[in-house]
């Protein structure tokens, strides 16, 4: 018996520490983050973007970045109890670094993104509070770096989130003002909904989420909304609105307006599908958003060597925006071939703007093929494809040619004119392969990620991505070139999280 006592007791002091590890609370410290950084050699002049922005893919198009995410658990709780906790978040991010982007490494491309408390088990059980900033995310579209389903990022108040078991609420109040208009600061009352239920979990789920903004109208206060009739939209486009009045009222001395109080409403609607796990499909998502932008405040015009303020919320209240984006992740052979595919259309319009073209009234739509196929554990081959296009929808917004000053007005020069080119439509092509390193093993989301790729871009815009070439109207540009249709860049880059 004694025998059998002291192995019995020899067996406990070696299951002891199993024990006490899988009831061990976390450290009380946590960091984690993304970074990307690059070098991109461009001889046809550009600046080392493949193209102009997140459509193509975003892939050789976009910046560096980094983030770092901070936790403070500020009260622990013994896992599996219904304890009190509590913990602190911070996040700062940047899109510099040293020799690798114009700002080269400025602090002053960095900020501090947000800061929140976090609590749980107060009040009411499976219910999490957050105060502080309340930026929410659901599933990133990653081939486009976009984040669709986002809710209150621009939002400090407070909201509490019920997680259940096929099902979580998240409800919201605070205050989107300094976001808005960080100097000129007025209350923008926010309020925030989601709901999102597991049909089928792991096989199929949907949500609905919502974000109103409400900016009452303040006498008085000179960072508030306010009404100006009379002003031609036109006169506000080419920022001549005071000339204009000085010129219809020549004995005034002073700009003399009914300038009146108004309040505004914003809001942001969304519909998301997810589903996956059927044959060679991973996951889907799947977003529809509307959105209505809130207004603008004001800008300065100078005339008579005098600043004058322009109130022009009644201009800038009806600009909307229509998306759809969706993307699959697709194990197509395992262990060999992996894929993503991404669709995104875009509707932007605005029912004040009826004669200049620009980016609140435009069509676009773009898809993006990306595989990944697997050499070795950690060797990969890589090779993405896309196609966009897009269309203005109040006339010309894209230079064709070298010469298209000279068609951008019915074949006329025209410095005033409000349409730039002489097309409507920018149609996009871009291509990209090389071979990927990865540390940790198989997978196309696995990091980090060193890539050695090569992109080649053609647009039926000349000279369609970022670069130093003058892009104004006058006709005695200096800066004319040969046209340029193709552009290819060699990316050496590292991207990863932590």
């Amino acid at each position: 018996m004694r025998v059998l006592t002291a192995r019995l007791g020899a067996f406990l002091l070696l299951l002891f520490p199993l024990v006490t590890r899988a009831d061990a609370t976390r450290d009380r410290f946590g960091a984690a983050g993304y970074f990307r950084i690059m070098t991109r050699p461009d001889f046809s002049g550009g600046s080392g973007q493949l193209g102009y922005y997140w459509l193509y893919g975003r892939l050789l198009n976009e910046s560096p970045y980094g983030e770092l995410n901070l936790r403070l658990d500020v009260l622990q709780s013994t896992p599996g109890t219904d304890e009190v906790w509590a913990e602190v978040h911070t996040r700062f991010s940047g899109t510099s670094f040293r020799s690798a982007d114009p700002g080269n490494g400025s602090f002053l491309n960095f900020r501090a993104d947000y800061l929140f408390v976090r609590a749980g088990n107060i009040l009411l059980d499976r219910v999490t509070w957050q105060l502080g900033t309340l930026e929410d995310r659901w599933n990133d579209l990653h081939l486009y770096d976009q984040r669709p389903a986002t809710l209150l990022w621009d939002t400090v108040g407070l909201s509490g989130t019920y997680q259940g078991d096929r099902y979580d609420v998240l409800l919201a109040v605070g205050d989107s003002g300094y976001t808005l208009r960080p100097q000129k600061y007025n209350t923008v009352l926010t309020g925030a909904a989601s709901f999102r239920y597991r049909l089928i979990p792991g096989h199929l789920e949907v949500g609905v989420r919502g974000q109103v903004g409400y900016e009452s109208k303040v006498r008085g206060n000179r960072n508030a909304l306010y009404r100006s009739d009379g002003i031609v939209y036109e006169d506000y486009v080419r920022r001549e609105v005071v000339r204009r009045y000085f010129e219809a009222n020549p004995g005034q001395e002073d700009l003399v307006r009914d300038l009146a109080p108004r309040d505004a409403l914003s809001y942001r609607a969304i519909g998301y599908l997810g589903f996956g796990n059927l044959g060679p499909l991973v996951w889907d998502n799947l977003y529809v958003t509307f959105e209505r932008k809130h207004p603008e405040l004001s800008y300065t015009e100078n005339y008579r060597n005098r600043d004058w303020t322009v109130y022009i919320a009644d201009q800038t209240d009806e600009r909307y925006e229509l998306s759809f984006g969706n993307e699959a992740y697709f194990k197509l052979i395992p262990e060999k071939l992996e894929a993503l595919w991404g669709v995104w259309v875009g509707y932007a319009f605005n029912e004040d703007n009826l004669i200049k073209p620009g980016d609140d009234d435009r069509l676009i739509a773009s898809t993006v093929v990306r595989l990944q196929y697997f050499l070795t554990e950690r060797v990969h081959l890589l090779l993405e494809t896309s196609i966009a296009r897009e269309k203005s929808t109040n006339g010309n917004l894209y230079r064709n040619h070298v010469d298209s000053v000279f068609t951008s007005t019915g074949g006329f020069p025209d410095a005033r004119g409000l349409e730039f080119g002489d097309s409507d439509t920018r149609d996009t092509w871009q291509g990209k392969v090389g071979v990927v390193l990865n540390p940790t093993g198989r997978g196309i989301y696995a990091r980090p990620s060193l890539r050695l790729l090569y992109g080649l871009q053609y647009s039926s815009q000349h000279a369609a991505f970022g670069n130093s070439f003058v892009d104004s109207l006058d006709q005695y540009n200096q800066y004319v070139g040969p046209e340029r249709h193709w552009h290819s860049v060699v990316a050496i880059e590292a991207e990863g999280w932590f």
